[in-house]
């Protein structure tokens, strides 16, 4: 395998953390934020079954965004694929922020369990609720990264 090739690739089944939150960048694409918890077991060495939870931040976009903010809401069982993105951001105070993130490209919920999902509305609202996760720092923050002026200019995806 030659040394230039590489794969940024995840999948996950988890639980929905946190309820869909939709938001829209200024050149008017839509953008869906949630969490989700994955878990693993194991014993240890005493034979004593031990646990551990991970979450991950989601992000989507455009039209998959729209279905999340939708369908799904926390407790739910999803699958995701996509992969990995760090976005860099610097606060008001100069102080330097990393946020990983997975930007899904495919979704399927799994198990609702009995709940509906949060709908297109409620995400939006939930936007006025949540903390500074403000997209065009996303966008600038990309810019400042070096990627393609004209890729960005045509796909809203590539902005972090």
């Amino acid at each position: 395998m030659s040394t230039s090739r590489s794969l940024n690739k995840v999948m996950l089944i988890g639980n929905l953390t946190r309820d869909p939150v939709l938001k829209s960048t200024s050149s008017g694409s839509t953008v869906c934020t949630f969490g989700i918890a994955t878990n693993t077991t194991w014993k240890d060495s005493e034979n004593n079954l031990q646990e551990r939870t991970e979450f991950h931040n989601i992000v989507a976009w455009n039209k998959l965004a729209e279905i999340c903010a939708q369908i799904l809401a926390t407790g739910m069982l999803v699958y995701v694929e996509g992969e990995l993105r760090t976005r860099v951001w610097d606060d008001d105070n100069g102080t330097r922020h990393y946020r990983t993130e997975v930007k899904i490209d495919d979704m399927k919920l799994l198990d609702n369990k009995d709940k509906q999902g949060v709908g297109i509305e409620a995400a939006r609202a939930e936007e006025s609720n949540t903390e500074n996760e403000n997209v065009e720092d996303q966008k600038e923050n990309s810019e400042d990264s070096g990627e393609d002026k004209d890729e960005q200019d045509d796909d809203d995806d590539e902005l972090f």
